[in-house]
């Protein structure tokens, strides 16, 4: 468990960009996956009083704060319209109520855990993340960079014409995930987001255009072999190697059959 030196609420994006710069500081997020690390933290920095905590939505986008909680994500109606009810099937197995009443958007996609359900499907839509000093880049490109001091301020999810079923394997429910899939049609274009595998969560495009012509149940095994081959994955504890490559391929093809309403 993690000792604290110091609390501090931050009063402005730029008191917490500052304090973060310091090695030993860290932003607490929801602190449920940081209270189980080792160490010591000098200053704890907690951005609750910053107005990170909402979720709005124009015509163009939904802008998701760093400090909204997974909870808020599970129901909030806008969003689980837009994606079909994606984003709630991502998030209601985690943990438990309790845990996702107070575990963050901000603190899930900065972690960019190799588990994580939340990052796998965010990668399945057009979705930007706003950093204060980095500005406003693609989450793909997020998700592959090295962890840094910057503060992460909100996601974007950019209302492009689009579709995307998610689906993952448990061993029993509420565990962490063995494989993460997401299939999705973004404006036009088929993806696959998939994760856990143990690593960070990928995208992998159709770029052969094997799903163009329609989704058949031949298309979909197709696509889902091809997925397959682009997808390194390893084994550890929850499976095998060969064990998750054999769930991303049956994960692929149902999700892209779902998606193609088959």
């Amino acid at each position: 468990m993690i000792t604290i030196q110091k609390y501090v609420r931050a009063q402005s994006l730029e008191e917490a960009w500052t304090l973060n710069q310091k090695r030993q500081n860290r932003v607490l997020g929801g602190m449920l996956w940081l209270r189980l690390g080792k160490g010591s933290v000098g200053t704890a920095i907690d951005l609750c009083d910053l107005g990170l905590d909402t979720i709005e939505e124009n015509e163009d986008a939904f802008f998701i704060g760093a400090m909204v909680t997974l909870r808020d994500l599970e129901l909030h109606p806008g969003l689980n319209a837009y994606t079909q009810g994606a984003v709630r099937n991502a998030v209601k197995d985690i943990v438990g109520v309790q845990f996702r009443n107070m575990a963050t958007v901000g603190g899930s996609i900065w972690g960019r855990f190799g588990f994580s359900d939340v990052l796998t499907v965010f990668l399945g839509l057009d979705t930007y993340v706003e950093l204060y000093k980095g500005g406003i880049i693609p989450l793909e490109t997020f998700a592959s960079m090295k962890k840094d001091n910057d503060i992460l301020v909100r996601l974007i999810v950019k209302k492009a014409p689009a579709r995307i079923v998610y689906t993952a394997m448990r061993i029993q429910r509420t565990d962490f995930p063995v494989v993460t899939c997401a299939v999705s049609q973004v404006g036009g274009e088929y993806r696959v987001s998939v994760g856990a595998r143990p690593a960070r969560a990928m995208v992998i495009r159709d770029e052969e255009g094997l799903l163009s012509g329609g989704i058949t149940p031949e298309s979909a095994g197709a696509f889902a072999e091809a997925v397959v081959e682009k997808a390194p994955t390893e084994g550890n504890v929850r499976g095998s190697a060969a064990y998750r490559s054999h769930l991303i391929k049956v994960l692929t093809q149902r999700a892209a059959l779902e998606l193609g309403g088959i």
